[in-house]
């Protein structure tokens, strides 16, 4: 499943998980049993999501991760296949593919989700070096920390030796390195992400702007803070500009509108648009992802995105 002779705009390192979405008015509480009004099983996982919305966005791109041979690591397969993602993978035949629970609220599109990695979980440093080539030749490296940190570490040093923009989502919010924050041209963190990274509660864009001080402190290029349903603050030395998100009719689900903004991001990046622009494109796909169920399959086209855009 490896291609090896492909040069890719966008390379992305992170897990796929086979999303199990539940919908339902609230989160049953410990020993409650309520009654769901829906259900889906589909491709996830937040390097995954952002693959699916670099190739959607116009993108060539390549994914590097680590499946089981399962039923789940066919329907990722197939998934990639689909999007004509280059896959860098490895297949255990002992661990499993990852999944995840995803509760979403069938009111108000809200959502909480509990992720098992499983094989993705023994990425390392190594695979990085296996796929070094790809990663050299990228315009845009993205990761995040759904897979071992030292594997993001490793991927983020490699980018910045070749000059690749590297971008790095610090989600889910763990702990990682202090030396990965100057090896970010962008760090991409939600306001909760933020404020665990600069101990600084994000409730506003001035506090948004604090946050953002603090990352620019620690090494970053460019903090880009999303703020939801406000948008995106773009925050560097030079600039600091809130991007407002666009306005939609009715959200369905939001679990993977902060995939959908990095994913389009880096496309965006890598097509060599203004990075302000680039992060006006990445919110208004964040934003037409959120009309629509699940996550991967709700990714917009590129052709979406812009007519969207062009509306504005």
């Amino acid at each position: 499943m490896i291609d090896t002779g492909q040069k890719c705009d966008v390379v992305i390192l992170g897990i796929f998980v086979a999303d199990l979405a539940f919908s339902a008015r609230r989160m049953p509480v410990i020993g409650e049993t309520i009654a769901g009004s829906g259900f889906a099983m589909g491709p996830g996982g937040k390097g995954a999501n952002q693959a699916v919305a670099s190739a959607r966005g116009g993108a060539k791109t390549a994914f590097i991760s680590r499946l089981g041979k399962d039923d789940f690591g066919e329907m990722a397969l197939a998934t990639w296949a689909r999007e004509g993602i280059v896959t860098r993978i490895s297949q255990s035949e002992n661990d499993p593919t990852g999944a995840a629970f995803i509760f979403v609220n069938d009111q108000t599109g809200d959502n909480a989700v509990i992720v098992v990695p499983g094989a993705a979980a023994k990425i390392t440093a190594q695979t990085v070096q296996d796929n070094a080539e790809i990663i050299e030749n990228a315009k845009v490296f993205v990761t995040q920390l759904e897979q071992p940190v030292e594997a993001a570490l490793a991927g983020l040093q490699l980018a910045r030796t070749a000059d690749t923009v590297t971008v790095f989502n610090p989600a889910p919010a763990e702990e990682f390195p202090e030396e990965i924050y100057a090896l970010c041209d962008y760090i991409t963190p939600n306001e909760t992400e933020a404020a665990s990274l600069t101990g600084i509660e994000v409730s506003s864009v001035e506090d948004a702007k604090r946050a953002g001080d603090a990352l620019l402190e620690k090494g970053v290029g460019t903090a880009l803070i999303t703020l939801g349903e406000a948008g995106a603050l773009f925050h560097n030395r030079e600039t600091s500009q809130m991007i407002p998100a666009i306005s939609v009719n009715k959200v369905v689900d939001t679990t993977g509108a902060g995939d959908a903004f990095n994913g389009n991001l880096a496309a965006a990046l890598a097509r060599g648009e203004d990075p302000l622009q680039a992060v006006r494109f990445a919110n208004a796909a964040a934003g037409l992802s959120v009309t629509r169920p699940g996550t991967a399959p709700a990714m917009p086209t590129q052709k979406e995105t812009a007519e969207r855009l062009s509306r504005g």
